[in-house]
């Protein structure tokens, strides 16, 4: 026979509500994500689940309500990782080389639980830092729970939708974060119009899952890369040119190797 709560037991109204909503969006989430998400909601970062925001082939994007634990804020956005159509095998670059990759069992869910763990890690040290990048607030399993960039309900737009009207001072800043993330030991490695938000002419890095530490075997590469990729985007967009080499050297504090003879 069942045995009835005692009213103390019994669940508050905002306690139901969110179990009501998990159960509606039990058509969507595999179990072991519904349980990570019933983690955010138990700890206060969230406290609804507002709209998807986002999908993509290595997570979906959302936007919630924020809970207490939320620092303040309004909004908060979650990064839920996929694992049963993961493209994750295809990130191994990144990987490889990481120590916090070493000793991960060769299953997807515990690459996925790593690679959320790591981005979680690189937000932290981003904001230590001072890199303008969304404030990291908590991480279980699959799903990331980090800073709303926006004003009120609406989303930042990327750098590719904005239309800046102080392309260099803008510049400037990306170039300003870079140099402070390599300060941090970290290389972002996916630097582009795309993985950028533009929130009142500043701009904020976003995903940073695939970031590696200075000591990567890639690191280097990746740097090089990104520094090329957003100069050459500024260079289309807003005929505004720098040269690689210097900005390379300016990034990383190093003299540029001298062309070969």
């Amino acid at each position: 026979m069942a045995r009835r709560l005692g009213k103390r037991k019994r669940p508050d109204r905002g306690t139901h509500m969110i179990k009501e909503q998990l159960k509606i969006e039990e058509g969507i989430f595999e179990n072991r994500t519904m349980m990570c998400l019933w983690r955010m909601f138990n700890h206060g970062i969230i406290t609804k689940m507002d709209f998807v925001l986002k999908t993509g082939k290595e997570a979906d994007v959302y936007i919630a309500d924020a809970g207490p634990q939320a620092q303040g804020a309004e909004y908060v956005i979650l990064k839920i990782f996929r694992i049963e159509t993961s493209s994750f095998p295809k990130r191994m670059d990144y990987m490889i080389g990481d120590p916090r990759f070493e000793g991960v069992r060769n299953n997807i869910f515990a690459i996925v639980n790593t690679w959320c763990r790591k981005e979680y890690g690189n937000l932290m040290a981003a904001e230590i830092a001072g890199v303008h990048a969304p404030r990291p607030y908590y991480f279980r399993g699959n799903v990331l729970a980090i800073e709303f960039i926006g004003e009120d309900d609406i989303p930042a737009r990327t750098l590719k939708e904005s239309q800046i009207e102080n392309p260099a001072a803008v510049l400037d800043m990306i170039l300003e974060d870079m140099k402070k993330l390599y300060g941090a030991q970290l290389v972002h490695g996916d630097v582009s119009e795309y993985n950028i938000l533009m929130k009142a002419d500043v701009p904020y890095m976003i995903d940073f899952g695939q970031a590696v530490l200075l000591t990567h075997p890639k690191s280097g590469e990746f740097l090089e890369r990104d520094i090329r990729n957003i100069l050459g985007y500024f260079s289309r967009r807003y005929k505004l040119e720098r040269d690689a080499d210097r900005t390379l050297e300016y990034v990383t504090g190093k003299q540029a190797a001298p062309a070969p003879s």
